[in-house]
C-alpha cells in the first residue's frame, strides 16, 4: 500500500537563529506546531506562520528577582546527612557534605528542632531534640552520642538552583546563564503573585496558542553532589515538595505529626523501589490535592485568554500524578512527555482527563548527542522501533521533538530519519481511524504496590533510562507496552478485595522486597490465599525474578506450590533436587536461538508434582510451568526485552490463560516482527522491529493467508478484508 501524503500531528522546536530553516523544515515535514524549548525563544518572525504556537511557561522559575526578594518562598528539599560513627559521647556532623553549595542551602530560617531530625540508625531510635543543637557558623550538627553507633541528620534545604536548570546548564556547556532560583508557588505570597504574572503574560503574548506549563510546581528529586555529578535522581521522589508551610497543612489534613522519616525514608528517598509507608502514601494523597486544586487555578486563567493549557510530564510533575484520581480535575487540554520506548509512550498516551496527548521523541537535540561520536539517527531508530509497536496499541495524538534545531538541521541524514517516522505515524492513524487494534479477549494484570497510580511508570530514572539491575521488571513492562494485550495495574490490597473477573493472567515481578515483588506483603494469609485460589479455580499466574518473594515459614517464594520453583538461600542443600529439562512445550515453539534471561536469578530450582523445565543453567531452573488445579503458571529468571522475548511472554500469557487456540487469531510467524489489527477500518499493520529485512507468514483465524517479506524497519499495510 502506498504511503499517504499527509501533513499535521507534529510539533517542531525553534530559535531565533533558526527562522528560515524552520519555515523550511516546517513545510519539509508538514509541522502544524512550533515551540520552544529551555535555553532558546520562539523569534517574532514566527509569530505569524499557519502553526499552532506553544510557549514554555515556568511557573516556579526565571524570575530571581522575586525568589531573591522573598527567600523564605524559595523551595526546598528534605536531605539526609552521610551516616556517621560515633567514637565518644559527642559527635559533629557536617550537614552540607558531599552536597552542591550551588545549588542547596541549609534552611536556618524555620526551627532544625520543630522540622529537622536526628536518628541513631544503629538502633533506629530518634534522638531527642534536647541531645543535639545546630551550630550555623560551622554548619555542623552536634550529637550526644553512643560510643559505635551510626547516627544522620535530616534537615530542610533551600533548592538556590533550580535543578532542571542546573542540569541543562551542565549537560549543555552553558557559560554566563546565571542559576536561575526556584520559588515555591504553595505558599500565599508566591501564589498570589505567580497568578498575577500569568495574567500579564497572557496578555502580553496573545499570538501564543499553547502554553505548555513546564510543568506545575515541584520537580522531582534531582540533587547534585559537590563535585556537579548527579547524587541522587528520583523521577517519582518528593524529596522537594516540602516545606514548613506545607507540612503543617499536611499535618492538619492527615491528623498526625509529620516526621522528616517518611521523606527521607532511612535515606532511600522513597524511591519507586520501595513498598511505599502509610504515611508516605497519606503524603502523595495530599499533595494530589493541593496541586490539582492550584494547577486547575492556573490551567483556567490561561483558559479565560483563549488559550490551550498543556503540562510537560517532567520536571516538576511531582504531585500531577497522571493516573491518579485528582487529575482530570485540572482541566488540561493536552499532556506532553519524553518517549524513549513503549513504556514510556504507554506513559503519555493512556492518561486520561486531558483532549489530547503529545510524544517528545527522543533523542533531543543536544550537544552530548549531536557530537563527534554521537549516533542520533541510530538512537531515533531504536527509540522508534520501541515507540511504534506501542502506538499501534494506544497512540499518542502527536509527536514533536526538543532542543536546538540547528544540531538537527546540519547533522547529514537525520531530517529524513524524522521524516520517515512522521509519515508512519501518520499513516498508524490515517488506517485505524480512531478506532481500538485487536487484544485478545482477556485482560492481564501486573500486581505491585503501586497499581494503577504508577501505571506503565514505575520502571524509569528519567527519559526513559532504566536500572541496569531490573531486567526481571522493565522488560515485561517493554513487552507488555506494544502487545495485543489489555494490561491493568494492580495493588496488593486490590487482590485481596477481588479483581475484575476479565483479568485471567496476572504478572508478579521484580526483585525480593522490592515495591514491584512485595515483599513483607506476602506475609498476608490473605493476600496468598487470594492468588492461590485465582489460579485454583483456573487463572493464570506468571512471576519473573523473585516473584511473591519474602523469607517466611520455610520458604522464600511463598506462592511456590503455585509457581513449581523456589530460590535456594543455603537453608535447604542438604535437601536434594532432582530436576531434568524438556523444552518441548507451546512456549517455546517459535524461539530459535537462546533465550535470554539477562542477569536473571541465580539457584532457582523446580519443586512439586506438577512442574516441566524448559530451559536451565547447569543444575537449576530459568524456566519452568507448572499446573496448580485448574490453572496454570510460568516463572522466568528473568526477561530483557527483545524481540524474541516478547513472543514468549506472549505465548506464556495465552498458555497461563488457557487460550492456547486463540493465539493465531492474527499472528505473524517471525518473532521479530508483529501485527497489529483494526477491525472496524480493516487494515492491519505488520511491524519488522529489527534493522534486517525479514520473512513472515501472516496467518488469520489460525489459517496461513499471505508470506511477506519486510524491509529493515518496515511498516506494511494490508487492507486484509480485500486483499487477503
Amino acid at each position: 500500500m502506498k504511503d499517504c501524503n499527509l501533513t499535521g500531528r507534529l510539533t517542531l522546536p525553534t530559535d531565533v537563529d533558526m527562522v528560515s530553516e524552520t519555515i523550511r523544515l516546517k513545510n519539509l515535514l508538514g509541522a502544524d506546531a512550533l515551540r520552544d524549548c529551555d535555553g532558546t525563544d520562539m523569534p517574532e518572525e514566527l509569530l505569524s506562520q499557519d502553526a499552532k504556537i506553544y510557549a514554555t511557561y515556568y511557573t516556579t522559575r526565571k524570575d530571581n528577582a522575586w525568589a531573591e526578594a522573598n527567600p523564605e518562598e524559595i523551595q526546598q528539599e528534605y536531605l539526609i546527612s552521610e551516616r556517621v560513627t560515633a567514637k565518644g559521647v559527642s559527635l559533629r556532623i557536617p550537614l552540607m557534605k558531599g552536597f552542591h553549595t550551588q545549588q542547596l542551602k541549609v534552611n536556618t530560617i524555620d526551627d532544625p528542632k520543630r522540622w529537622w531530625e536526628v536518628i541513631d540508625r544503629t538502633t533506629g531510635e530518634i534522638v531527642s531534640p534536647d541531645h543535639w543543637h545546630y551550630e550555623e557558623a560551622a554548619g555542623e550538627v552536634v550529637i550526644d552520642t553512643t560510643p559505635y553507633h551510626q547516627y544522620t541528620v535530616s534537615f530542610l534545604a533551600f533548592l538556590i538552583w533550580d535543578p532542571v536548570h542546573m542540569y541543562n546548564f551542565i549537560t549543555n556547556d552553558w557559560k554566563d546563564a546565571p542559576h536561575q532560583l526556584t520559588f515555591d508557588v504553595r505558599q500565599p505570597k508566591t501564589q498570589a503573585y505567580v497568578k498575577e504574572k500569568l495574567k500579564r503574560w497572557c496578555e502580553e503574548n496573545p499570538r501564543v496558542d499553547v502554553v505548555r506549563f513546564t510543568t506545575f510546581f515541584h520537580q522531582f528529586t534531582l540533587t547534585f553532589d559537590d563535585q556537579k555529578r548527579e547524587k541522587y535522581v528520583e523521577w517519582f521522589g518528593y524529596s522537594a515538595s516540602v516545606s514548613p508551610y506545607i507540612l503543617e497543612q499536611f499535618e492538619k489534613w492527615a491528623g498526625y505529626p509529620f516526621r522528616p522519616e517518611y521523606i527521607v525514608d532511612e535515606g532511600y528517598h522513597n524511591s519507586i523501589f520501595r513498598r511505599p509507608s502509610k504515611e508516605f502514601l497519606d503524603f502523595v494523597e495530599f499533595q494530589q490535592i493541593e496541586v490539582s486544586r492550584l494547577a486547575k487555578e492556573l490551567v483556567d486563567i490561561v483558559h479565560s485568554y483563549g488559550k490551550e493549557a498543556m503540562m510537560f510530564l517532567g520536571d516538576h510533575w511531582i504531585g500531577t500524578e497522571p493516573f491518579g484520581k485528582y487529575f482530570a480535575n485540572i482541566g488540561l487540554d493536552a499532556v506532553v512527555g519524553s518517549v524513549g520506548d513503549g513504556v514510556t509512550l504507554r506513559m503519555i498516551s493512556d492518561i486520561q482527563g486531558v483532549k489530547y496527548t503529545e510524544g517528545r521523541l527522543l533523542p533531543y537535540f543536544f550537544p552530548d548527542v549531536f557530537t563527534e561520536g554521537g549516533d542520533p539517527i541510530g538512537e531515533a531508530k531504536d527509540n522508534w522501533l520501541k515507540a511504534r509497536r506501542a502506538i499501534l496499541r494506544s497512540p499518542v495524538d502527536r509527536i514533536g521533538y526538543g532542543g536546538y534545531l540547528k544540531l538537527a538541521d546540519e547533522w547529514p541524514g537525520f531530517i529524513d530519519q524524522i521524516s520517515h517516522v512522521v509519515n508512519e505515524f501518520r499513516q498508524i492513524h490515517e488506517h485505524m481511524q480512531g478506532s481500538k487494534s485487536y487484544t485478545a479477549p482477556f485482560k492481564v494484570a501486573v500486581l505491585n504496590s503501586w497499581g494503577n497510580l504508577r501505571r506503565w511508570m514505575a520502571n524509569q530514572v528519567h527519559h526513559a533510562l532504566w536500572y541496569r539491575e531490573i531486567y526481571s521488571y522493565v522488560g515485561v513492562l517493554e513487552a507488555l507496552s506494544g502487545m495485543p494485550i489489555d494490561v491493568e495495574f494492580i495493588t496488593f490490597e486490590e487482590m485481596k478485595q477481588g479483581i475484575d473477573p476479565a483479568i485471567r493472567v496476572i504478572i508478579n515481578a521484580g526483585d525480593a522486597y522490592t515495591a514491584f515483588s512485595g515483599g513483607e506483603n506476602w506475609k498476608d494469609p490473605d493476600l496468598v490465599c487470594a492468588l492461590r485460589r485465582f489460579v485454583d479455580e483456573g487463572g493464570g499466574f506468571i512471576g519473573v525474578g523473585e516473584p511473591t518473594a519474602c523469607q517466611y515459614q520455610g520458604r522464600f517464594f511463598q506462592l511456590s506450590d503455585v509457581l513449581g520453583v523456589d530460590r535456594e538461600l543455603g537453608f535447604s542443600l542438604s535437601t536434594d533436587k532432582y530436576n531434568e529439562l524438556n523444552r518441548e512445550h507451546f512456549i517455546l515453539e517459535d524461539v530459535t536461538g537462546e533465550i535470554d534471561f539477562g542477569e536473571g536469578k541465580s539457584r532457582i530450582y523446580a519443586q512439586g508434582e506438577h512442574y516441566q523445565i524448559l530451559d536451565m543453567d547447569g543444575q537449576y531452573s530459568r524456566l519452568v510451568v507448572n499446573e496448580y488445579g485448574r490453572g496454570r503458571s510460568v516463572y522466568f529468571a528473568g526477561l530483557p526485552y527483545s524481540p524474541q522475548n516478547c513472543r514468549i511472554l506472549l505465548r506464556a500469557i495465552y498458555y497461563a490463560a488457557h487460550r492456547e487456540e486463540e493465539m493465531k487469531k492474527y499472528y505473524v510467524s517471525d518473532v521479530e516482527t508483529e501485527i497489529a489489527v483494526f477491525e472496524k477500518t480493516g487494515m492491519l499493520a505488520v511491524i519488522n522491529n529489527t534493522k534486517e529485512p525479514k520473512k513472515t507468514d501472516l496467518y488469520i483465524e489460525g489459517v496461513l493467508k499471505a508470506s511477506l517479506s519486510l524491509q529493515p524497519m518496515e511498516l506494511k499495510w494490508i487492507s486484509y478484508k480485500e486483499e487477503l
